[in-house]
């Protein structure tokens, strides 16, 4: 409306020469909607299935979903080593080994103790600090870290330096796919790395005194660590949140009933983990657009339930599952989904290893773990509804020049084919910047339900075939330059022909709701 009443007075906003103002009346008729509502993108996307030619809800939802990751987090570890000579001075002959050490490098994990891991994505910075003058060659073995039963050895040439000015090398290599042994040197640690350095002097090069003041530095960096797998103990870890999804259509609701069929709501637990856990889920509520608070009872709730390792290994990993089920027989389930909860509240805690390190440090995580909680409704989508009342704002601008070009009188037409069970009454509410309804115009008839309408031969439909006015009146378009807004209201209904009751009603397959909507005005041009 508000483009209509701009282009009218772009048209006719304009000044004359004669004395007295020119007065005449013009009708005008703009479409301003042309537009049809179906389910069908709902069905295959685990909302909605198609049950003997009705639509039934199949609803599968994940929670929450943390992956191996989540659960060993290896932060970005620097491990420095300084090799040197105890002798005030000795002679560093072309091609002497002057270095040969074997150490343990310790990796920075928190409260976790790790055997082996396979890594997905990392890299590990070498630097390697010559202060002799005289080019060395670093050779580092990490027999620990292996790709295909291949260790891990590198030689890097370091140019010559001095005790004043070390020359230095830097030396990055992917660790993706190599196994890391992390039992150390006697194969009894955890979080620990093996490493042999050795040194050997230039054999092209000259004889160079290295005094007890030098010291040959190797800085070994692991940074940007993802794990694929991993085995040892992963301590005794607790995730606990509080989730909430918010349905924010279902604000749309005001007033009135829904009533739902029996309906079986699961929470399935799924253990992608070789490691038991126990696990507990607090509540569920839900809080309608009313302020109404549901929450689901079930003897489950607040009760600790301990979860099953995960079976199997790589190819043949098979996730526990814990299933905790809400039916009318066992819950307040149909209450809680008949609330209409816009925001939905769900609070859980998960413990890992809450009886310690039983598995003797065999924890085991693979790349396709998952730990995570996924709901599934399944229930016919048979609805049945009593005056249900769903409104929805919009903004406007329907400012006008009552010495000019205005509107004198005008409606708008709802034209709509139905082929839902449901019948539905309109109402705009015409709002001002106060938020103050100033007007209510109700529609001539209600949207007819397919209930009351004729098979369609082009989809073997019933379809109710309905028009609808609504009238703009004198006092109305008086007022016209305070609305701010239009409140669109609708109130639903399931009523059986037959029995005159609002009762629950199949959707059928392919049901659509097409709406055509235009303005008819009258407008006075003065100039």
């Amino acid at each position: 409306m508000r483009y209509t009443l701009l282009a009218l007075m772009a048209l006719f906003l304009f000044t004359s020469c004669k004395k007295e103002n020119t007065v005449w009346e013009t009708d005008w008729s703009v479409p301003v909607i042309n537009d049809t509502l179906s389910l069908s993108n709902l069905v295959n996307d685990s909302t909605l299935a198609e049950t003997g030619g009705f639509y039934s809800v199949d609803l599968n939802r994940s929670l929450f979903d943390i992956s191996i990751n989540e659960f060993v987090e290896i932060p970005d570890t620097t491990v420095q080593g300084a090799f040197g000579t105890t002798f005030p001075f000795i002679s560093v002959t072309p091609g002497l080994e002057f270095v040969n050490e074997e150490e343990e490098l310790v990796l920075n994990i928190a409260d976790v103790q790790l055997k082996e891991i396979i890594t997905g994505e990392g890299f590990i910075d070498i630097e390697l600090i010559n202060p002799l003058e005289t080019m060395a060659f670093f050779t580092i073995n990490l027999p620990g870290i292996t790709k295909d039963g291949i260790p891990f050895v590198q030689t890097y040439n370091v140019p010559a330096g001095s005790a004043s000015n070390p020359a230095s090398s830097s030396n990055t290599i992917s660790l993706n796919g190599y196994q890391l042994d992390l039992t150390g040197i006697n194969g009894n640690e955890r979080n620990t790395l093996r490493s042999v350095v050795t040194v050997v002097a230039d054999p092209a090069g000259p004889t160079v005194t290295m005094t007890n003041t030098d010291t040959v530095r190797m800085n070994v960096t692991l940074r940007g660590m993802q794990i694929d797998y991993a085995r040892g103990y992963f301590g005794n870890q607790i995730i606990s949140d509080t989730t909430e999804v918010d349905l924010d259509l279902l604000n749309m609701v005001q007033s009135g009933v829904i009533d739902l069929p029996n309906t079986t709501v699961k929470f399935e637990v799924n253990n992608g983990v070789k490691v038991g856990a126990r696990a507990l889920l607090n509540f569920v509520k839900n809080e309608n657009s009313s302020g109404t608070i549901v929450s689901l009872n079930h003897p489950q709730l607040g009760t600790d339930f301990n979860i099953d390792p995960a079976l199997g290994s790589w190819s043949t990993l098979s996730p526990s599952q814990k299933l905790i089920v809400f039916d009318d027989a066992n819950s307040n389930i149909e209450e809680f989904l008949e609330n209409l909860g816009a925001k939905n509240t769900l609070g859980y805690r998960i413990e890992m290893n809450p009886w310690g390190n039983v598995s003797g440090g065999n924890d085991e995580i693979f790349p396709q773990s998952r730990l995570g909680v996924n709901l599934h409704v399944n229930m016919p989508l048979t609805v049945g509804t009593n005056a249900l009342v769903v409104s929805d704002t919009f903004e406007v601008d329907l400012t006008q020049d009552l010495n000019s070009t205005h509107v004198v009188s005008g409606e708008m037409l709802l034209t709509s084919s139905n082929a839902f069970p449901f019948s539905g009454d309109v109402t705009l509410k015409l709002v001002n910047s106060n938020g103050s309804v100033l007007h209510t115009i109700s529609g001539s008839q209600r949207i007819q339900s397919a209930q009351y309408g004729s098979l369609q031969a082009a989809t073997n439909l019933m379809v109710a075939n309905s028009d609808v006015k609504f009238v703009l009146n004198e006092a109305a378009l008086v007022d016209i330059n305070d609305v701010k807004s239009i409140i669109v209201e609708s109130e639903f209904n399931s009523m059986n022909p037959i029995t005159s009751l609002n009762e629950q009603m199949s959707i059928p397959v392919g049901a659509f709701l097409g709406v055509k909507l235009r303005t008819r005005f009258t407008t006075q041009n003065q100039f």
